[in-house]
């Protein structure tokens, strides 16, 4: 039986891959881009957050369900494109983090889409060269 959290992520999980992704890779959104796990190929997608000094923080809605996480896991080293130029990072998993509190700091309408779609929230930060 499928628990709320997975209904959610079945729901989400394909308009995002499907419309969300694309449409985003193009327009002029916050990108990050890290290297496919399986094919170590550049993997592109939109993503909202705020930069704060070196840092780019923001909130995964799926946690490690999400493909960009579990990219993340096996390889930290990304790219972040905000304000149209592209910068290099190591990306860091923080569980002990406070999701809901971390998206009170970050833009407003990205953190109401990811408080209502989310599933299982996962503060990231990523540290900028």
């Amino acid at each position: 039986m499928l628990d709320l959290n997975d209904l959610k992520r079945r729901v989400v999980h394909p308009i995002q891959r499907y419309l969300v992704n694309p449409v985003g890779r193009n327009a002029p959104v916050t990108l990050i881009e890290t290297t496919g796990r399986k094919s170590g190929q550049p993997r592109r997608t939109a993503v909202g957050g705020r930069l704060i000094d070196d840092q780019f923080w923001m909130v995964s809605e799926h946690g490690e369900h999400s493909d960009y996480v579990r990219n993340i896991k096996a390889n930290p080293a990304v790219r972040v494109r905000h304000g149209g130029r592209w910068r290099s990072g190591t990306a860091a998993l923080l569980p002990d983090d406070d999701p809901a509190a971390r998206l009170r700091q970050l833009p407003g309408m990205n953190s109401a889409v990811v408080r209502a779609m989310g599933s299982n929230l996962l503060t990231i930060r990523i540290d900028l060269d």
